[in-house]
């Protein structure tokens, strides 16, 4: 059996499930592969924008992750997805349209609610028609936002870091980030000016010269005898 580690501390992302889910849904369903996809159906949607929000046979069968989750075999874990689509659908959980598309027939999956309902009868009025996405929605490995990160590996947070963290977030890239927490954790220096002059070198610097590499004796100095020597210890 795989274990699972826990869920962190911190801010993490949530998912909106509808109450009547559990009193009323939850307990008609007797099949895992019904119970799952209906799951992933909720996480899905609420990734994607627009009016119109749906996912489609081919997205969840290319999905290897999810796959993943109902069959070591590709083959027997599609059969487990089309089986439990099909349950989703006669329970009236999904909705389901064909639609002709490029390569042929696709199939349509939507939530069975009002803006499911709305989205198949545009399609029936030809008012709507669903198409490949450029990004398909797919389950990759979740990562933490900055403020989890910053709570799991440099301390609580105050109205003053978060501000800066969301500042931060403009101005680097999330890798930025990440990789100038991990750098100050290894450093023994868990504070965010640490972080943010990091950051502010790779910007000037560029991030391949910056502190990823071992300090040279005149970062030493130029950092001991500057103005962040209170914060810089290396």
């Amino acid at each position: 059996m795989q274990r699972f580690d826990g869920f962190p501390p911190g801010r993490v992302r949530t998912v909106a499930v509808p109450a009547l889910f559990f009193t009323d849904l939850l307990p008609m369903i007797d099949d895992l592969a019904e119970l799952k996809i209906t799951l992933h159906l909720f996480w899905a949607l609420q990734q994607q924008e627009g009016e119109y929000r749906y996912m489609t046979l081919r997205e969840l069968l290319q999905d290897a992750r999810f796959l993943g989750g109902f069959d070591a075999d590709p083959d027997a874990a599609a059969s487990a997805v089309r089986a439990g689509l099909a349950r989703a659908v006669e329970r009236g959980t999904l909705l389901h349209v064909q639609v002709d598309g490029v390569d042929g027939p696709q199939d349509v999956y939507f939530v069975n609610t009002v803006r499911g309902r709305n989205a198949v009868r545009a399609i029936e009025a030809g008012r709507f028609v669903p198409g490949d996405r450029e990004y398909p929605i797919a389950l990759v490995d979740e990562r933490p936002n900055v403020f989890a990160l910053y709570e799991q590996n440099i301390g609580p947070l105050t109205p003053l870091i978060s501000e800066q963290l969301r500042a931060a977030e403009q101005d680097y890239p999330v890798e930025w980030i990440e990789e100038a927490v991990r750098l100050a954790v290894e450093r023994n220096a868990r504070n965010w000016r640490y972080i943010a002059a990091i950051l502010q070198r790779w910007e000037a610097e560029g991030k391949d010269r910056g502190v990823t590499q071992q300090p040279t004796q005149a970062d030493r100095y130029r950092y001991v005898r500057g103005s962040l020597s209170d914060i810089v210890d290396f």
